[in-house]
């Protein structure tokens, strides 16, 4: 998360729930619902906001500047990296830092090493979250509340619980259909899916395809990492549609 998002997190914050105590005490009143709904509950929604202090806690201590545009999503124990940084080194290091924190059952590696597009990029980015998070929210067949959006430089990443394959379909083509979007990739996974013992990755670096082989049907491309280390989940699921 990088200087300008830390400033901002608590003006927004304030701006969603209401500058005073009610609002305060709804806003909180609301994340403990939504925890609840969550599968794991609210004791596995605290455990998971831990994970993710502890991890942003270890890229702060290492070089704050390094992990500026580093931004995770943990959910049963499971990490979605996703950011930018400059160089593969800092790649390698976020992710083994993230391991070092208790009770982390997955990392998956979707930092890209690139430069920044800057705060137009930014804004872009957290409007195409905005937008996908209000069509599934009023979208009547959809149960928003279990899914998480991040958006990075026009990709899309989805993680959570789908009540069933139809309605993460669904998810997935409203997210192609927002505007700006490159690429949709998903780590959700089904109701009481269980995270199997092991470590593996998606695809190794040898066996991606370039750029220009790239298979159009499975959105793989040659910049995009997908790897997962640790205990597997299931598959990432990957769209890719063009750029309006």
């Amino acid at each position: 998360m990088n200087k300008l998002m830390i400033f901002l997190l608590p003006v927004l914050m304030l701006g969603a729930s209401g500058c005073t105590p009610i609002g305060l005490a709804t806003g909180v009143g609301a994340s403990a619902g939504i925890a609840s709904a969550k599968e794991g509950g609210i004791s596995g929604a605290v455990n998971d906001k831990w994970i993710q202090t502890q991890i942003n806690d270890a890229w702060i201590k290492y070089d704050i500047d390094t992990f500026a545009k580093l931004d995770t999503t943990v959910e049963q124990g499971r990490v979605l990296i996703t950011g930018v940084v400059q160089n593969p080194d800092a790649r390698v290091e976020a992710v083994r830092l993230a391991w070092q924190v208790k009770g982390v059952k997955q990392v998956i590696n979707e930092i890209r090493v690139a430069n920044s597009e800057g705060f137009q990029g930014f804004v872009r980015d957290k409007w195409i979250s905005t937008r996908l998070r209000g069509a599934i929210l009023f979208d009547r067949n959809v149960d928003s509340i279990h899914y998480t959006i991040d958006t990075v430089q026009g990709v899309v990443y989805l993680m959570g619980v789908a009540r069933d394959q139809a309605e993460l379909d669904r998810v997935i083509e409203t997210a192609r259909t927002v505007p700006h979007v490159k690429q949709v990739v998903s780590y959700v996974k089904m109701p009481g899916e269980k995270i199997s013992g092991g470590v593996t990755s998606t695809e190794s670096s040898a066996a991606r395809p370039s750029s220009d082989s790239a298979d159009s049907s499975s959105g793989f491309s040659g910049d995009a990492p997908m790897d997962i280390t640790g205990p597997p989940g299931r598959p990432a699921s990957v769209e890719a549609v063009p750029l309006d």
